[in-house]
């Protein structure tokens, strides 16, 4: 953010998130250490205000009015934050001219379901904004966040030996962060607390606040699709094979019921869609597979929420766990990759469909095969069948047993994520 500040080129901030992952918040500490005064205005509770850009684009007039709104005096070292501009009435298109005729003036906006109101509007501002995603919290950003971030340092050295003697305390952390999850409330909560009913409670809150927004802010006719894709998907999850069927939604169900009911919670911010890449070429966008794919949730504590899973059968690493673990892990793994910006991320299956790979992620010109294991568990057998088949890639496989380097595959722990990533 102190780099889009700074910025000669600088363009209003399209801040993209799901709710209560920490937009607001966010652009509000940024105003107070980074500007003198903030202008903040929220759409969805002003209802005069959403009119604001109905009539014409005059900024004079739209700054006038924000400064009356608000109380704030606005000069250019004042921080306009529009918060839930898909409320207001062509408030993204207003973005233009704020970028064409007051391009001194700071502005950043942000909306919960900004991905939607991007897909309706036929004159969003293309090339007129800039953009910055926010995603829960990494897991990395979990261990900072209760205060060890020592763990992170030493992870990211790469001191693995020192890494495998605390061991038992990174495994602790990952449990943990398992059935917390990353949404800055909830871990905020935890932090408070350390009550993990507490943190279900507030898990379940974000839930209902979700499902309130298919109501509100999805088409009428495609409500029930989407609340029945969102339900199935630890189950879709827990499957062995964890590709997306239509038929575990609902039983006969096609493509053409609930590919609109994906798009929605995919543009909403709530859901990952990974499509199939057949090969490990360069580029593997090339390569994709539209009609193949795996959805995951937005956060891995969300999802142990939605699945009712209670804490002590995670934290206490009970057998009847065993199935679920597997799809909770990928879900972790997963979380962490597509946090980074600079990773393209896709799974491969045979076209026999004898063998997958979990990932198979495009770093630059490097591609990594992965395989995910949520225990110490050391075959890989499709990942070594894929390597031999492209013998200039070097396989990862991410589990519960210390760092271990082979001539065609590295292990790593598996919250060391983002520091081999």
């Amino acid at each position: 953010m102190y780099r889009w500040k700074a910025s000669a080129d600088r363009k209003p901030l399209v801040v993209q998130g799901a709710r209560q992952v920490g937009k607001t918040w966010l652009m509000q500490e940024f105003a107070k250490e980074a500007y003198k005064k903030c202008a903040y205005v929220n759409f969805e509770d002003n209802d005069m205000l959403r009119h604001l850009f109905d009539n014409d684009f005059d900024i004079e007039r739209i700054l006038s009015s924000l400064s009356w709104a608000t109380g704030v005096d606005i000069d250019t070292d004042t921080l306009i934050i529009l918060d839930e501009i898909q409320e207001a009435s062509r408030g993204i298109t207003s973005l233009k001219y704020f970028r064409e005729k007051a391009p001194q003036h700071h502005v950043m906006a942000a909306g919960s379901l900004l991905g939607i109101a991007m897909h309706r509007h036929d004159s969003f501002p293309v090339g007129k904004v800039d953009f910055m995603t926010l995603y829960p919290l990494s897991f990395f950003e979990f261990l900072d966040a209760v205060g060890e971030g020592r763990m992170v340092d030493l992870l990211r050295k790469g001191d693995w030996p020192m890494v495998t003697m605390f061991r038992s305390q990174y495994e602790d952390r990952l449990r943990q962060y398992y059935y917390v999850g990353g949404m800055p409330g909830v871990v905020s909560a935890f932090v408070a607390s350390g009550s993990m009913e507490e943190v279900r409670t507030v898990q379940k809150g974000i839930l209902e606040s979700y499902e309130r927004d298919f109501s509100k802010h999805a088409p009428a006719t495609e409500v029930p699709r989407i609340r029945m894709v969102w339900r199935s998907i630890p189950a879709q999850l827990a499957k062995e094979n964890r590709k997306f069927v239509y038929g575990v939604v609902k039983e006969g169900g096609r493509a053409k019921e609930f590919e609109l009911a994906i798009e929605w919670l995919k543009d909403a911010g709530l859901i990952y869609k990974v499509n199939r890449c057949k090969k490990g070429l360069l580029p593997l966008a090339a390569y994709e597979d539209f009609s193949a794919f795996k959805i995951y949730l937005s956060d891995v504590g969300l999802m142990g929420a939605m699945s009712n899973l209670p804490a002590h059968i995670l934290l206490d690493g009970s057998a009847m766990f065993t199935d679920f673990k597997g799809a909770l892990t990928e879900q972790y793994v997963l979380q962490q990759l597509m946090a980074d910006d600079r990773l393209s991320v896709y799974y491969w299956s045979a076209d026999n469909s004898r063998g997958e790979l979990d990932f198979l992620v495009q770093r630059g010109s490097d591609i990594l095969p992965v395989e995910v294991k949520a225990e110490e568990n050391l075959k890989a057998k499709s990942l070594r069948s894929f390597v031999e088949r492209n013998p200039a890639l070097h396989g990862v496989r991410l589990s519960m047993s210390p760092y271990r380097e082979q001539d065609w595959m590295t292990n790593y722990p598996l919250y060391s994520v983002q520091a081999v990533f």
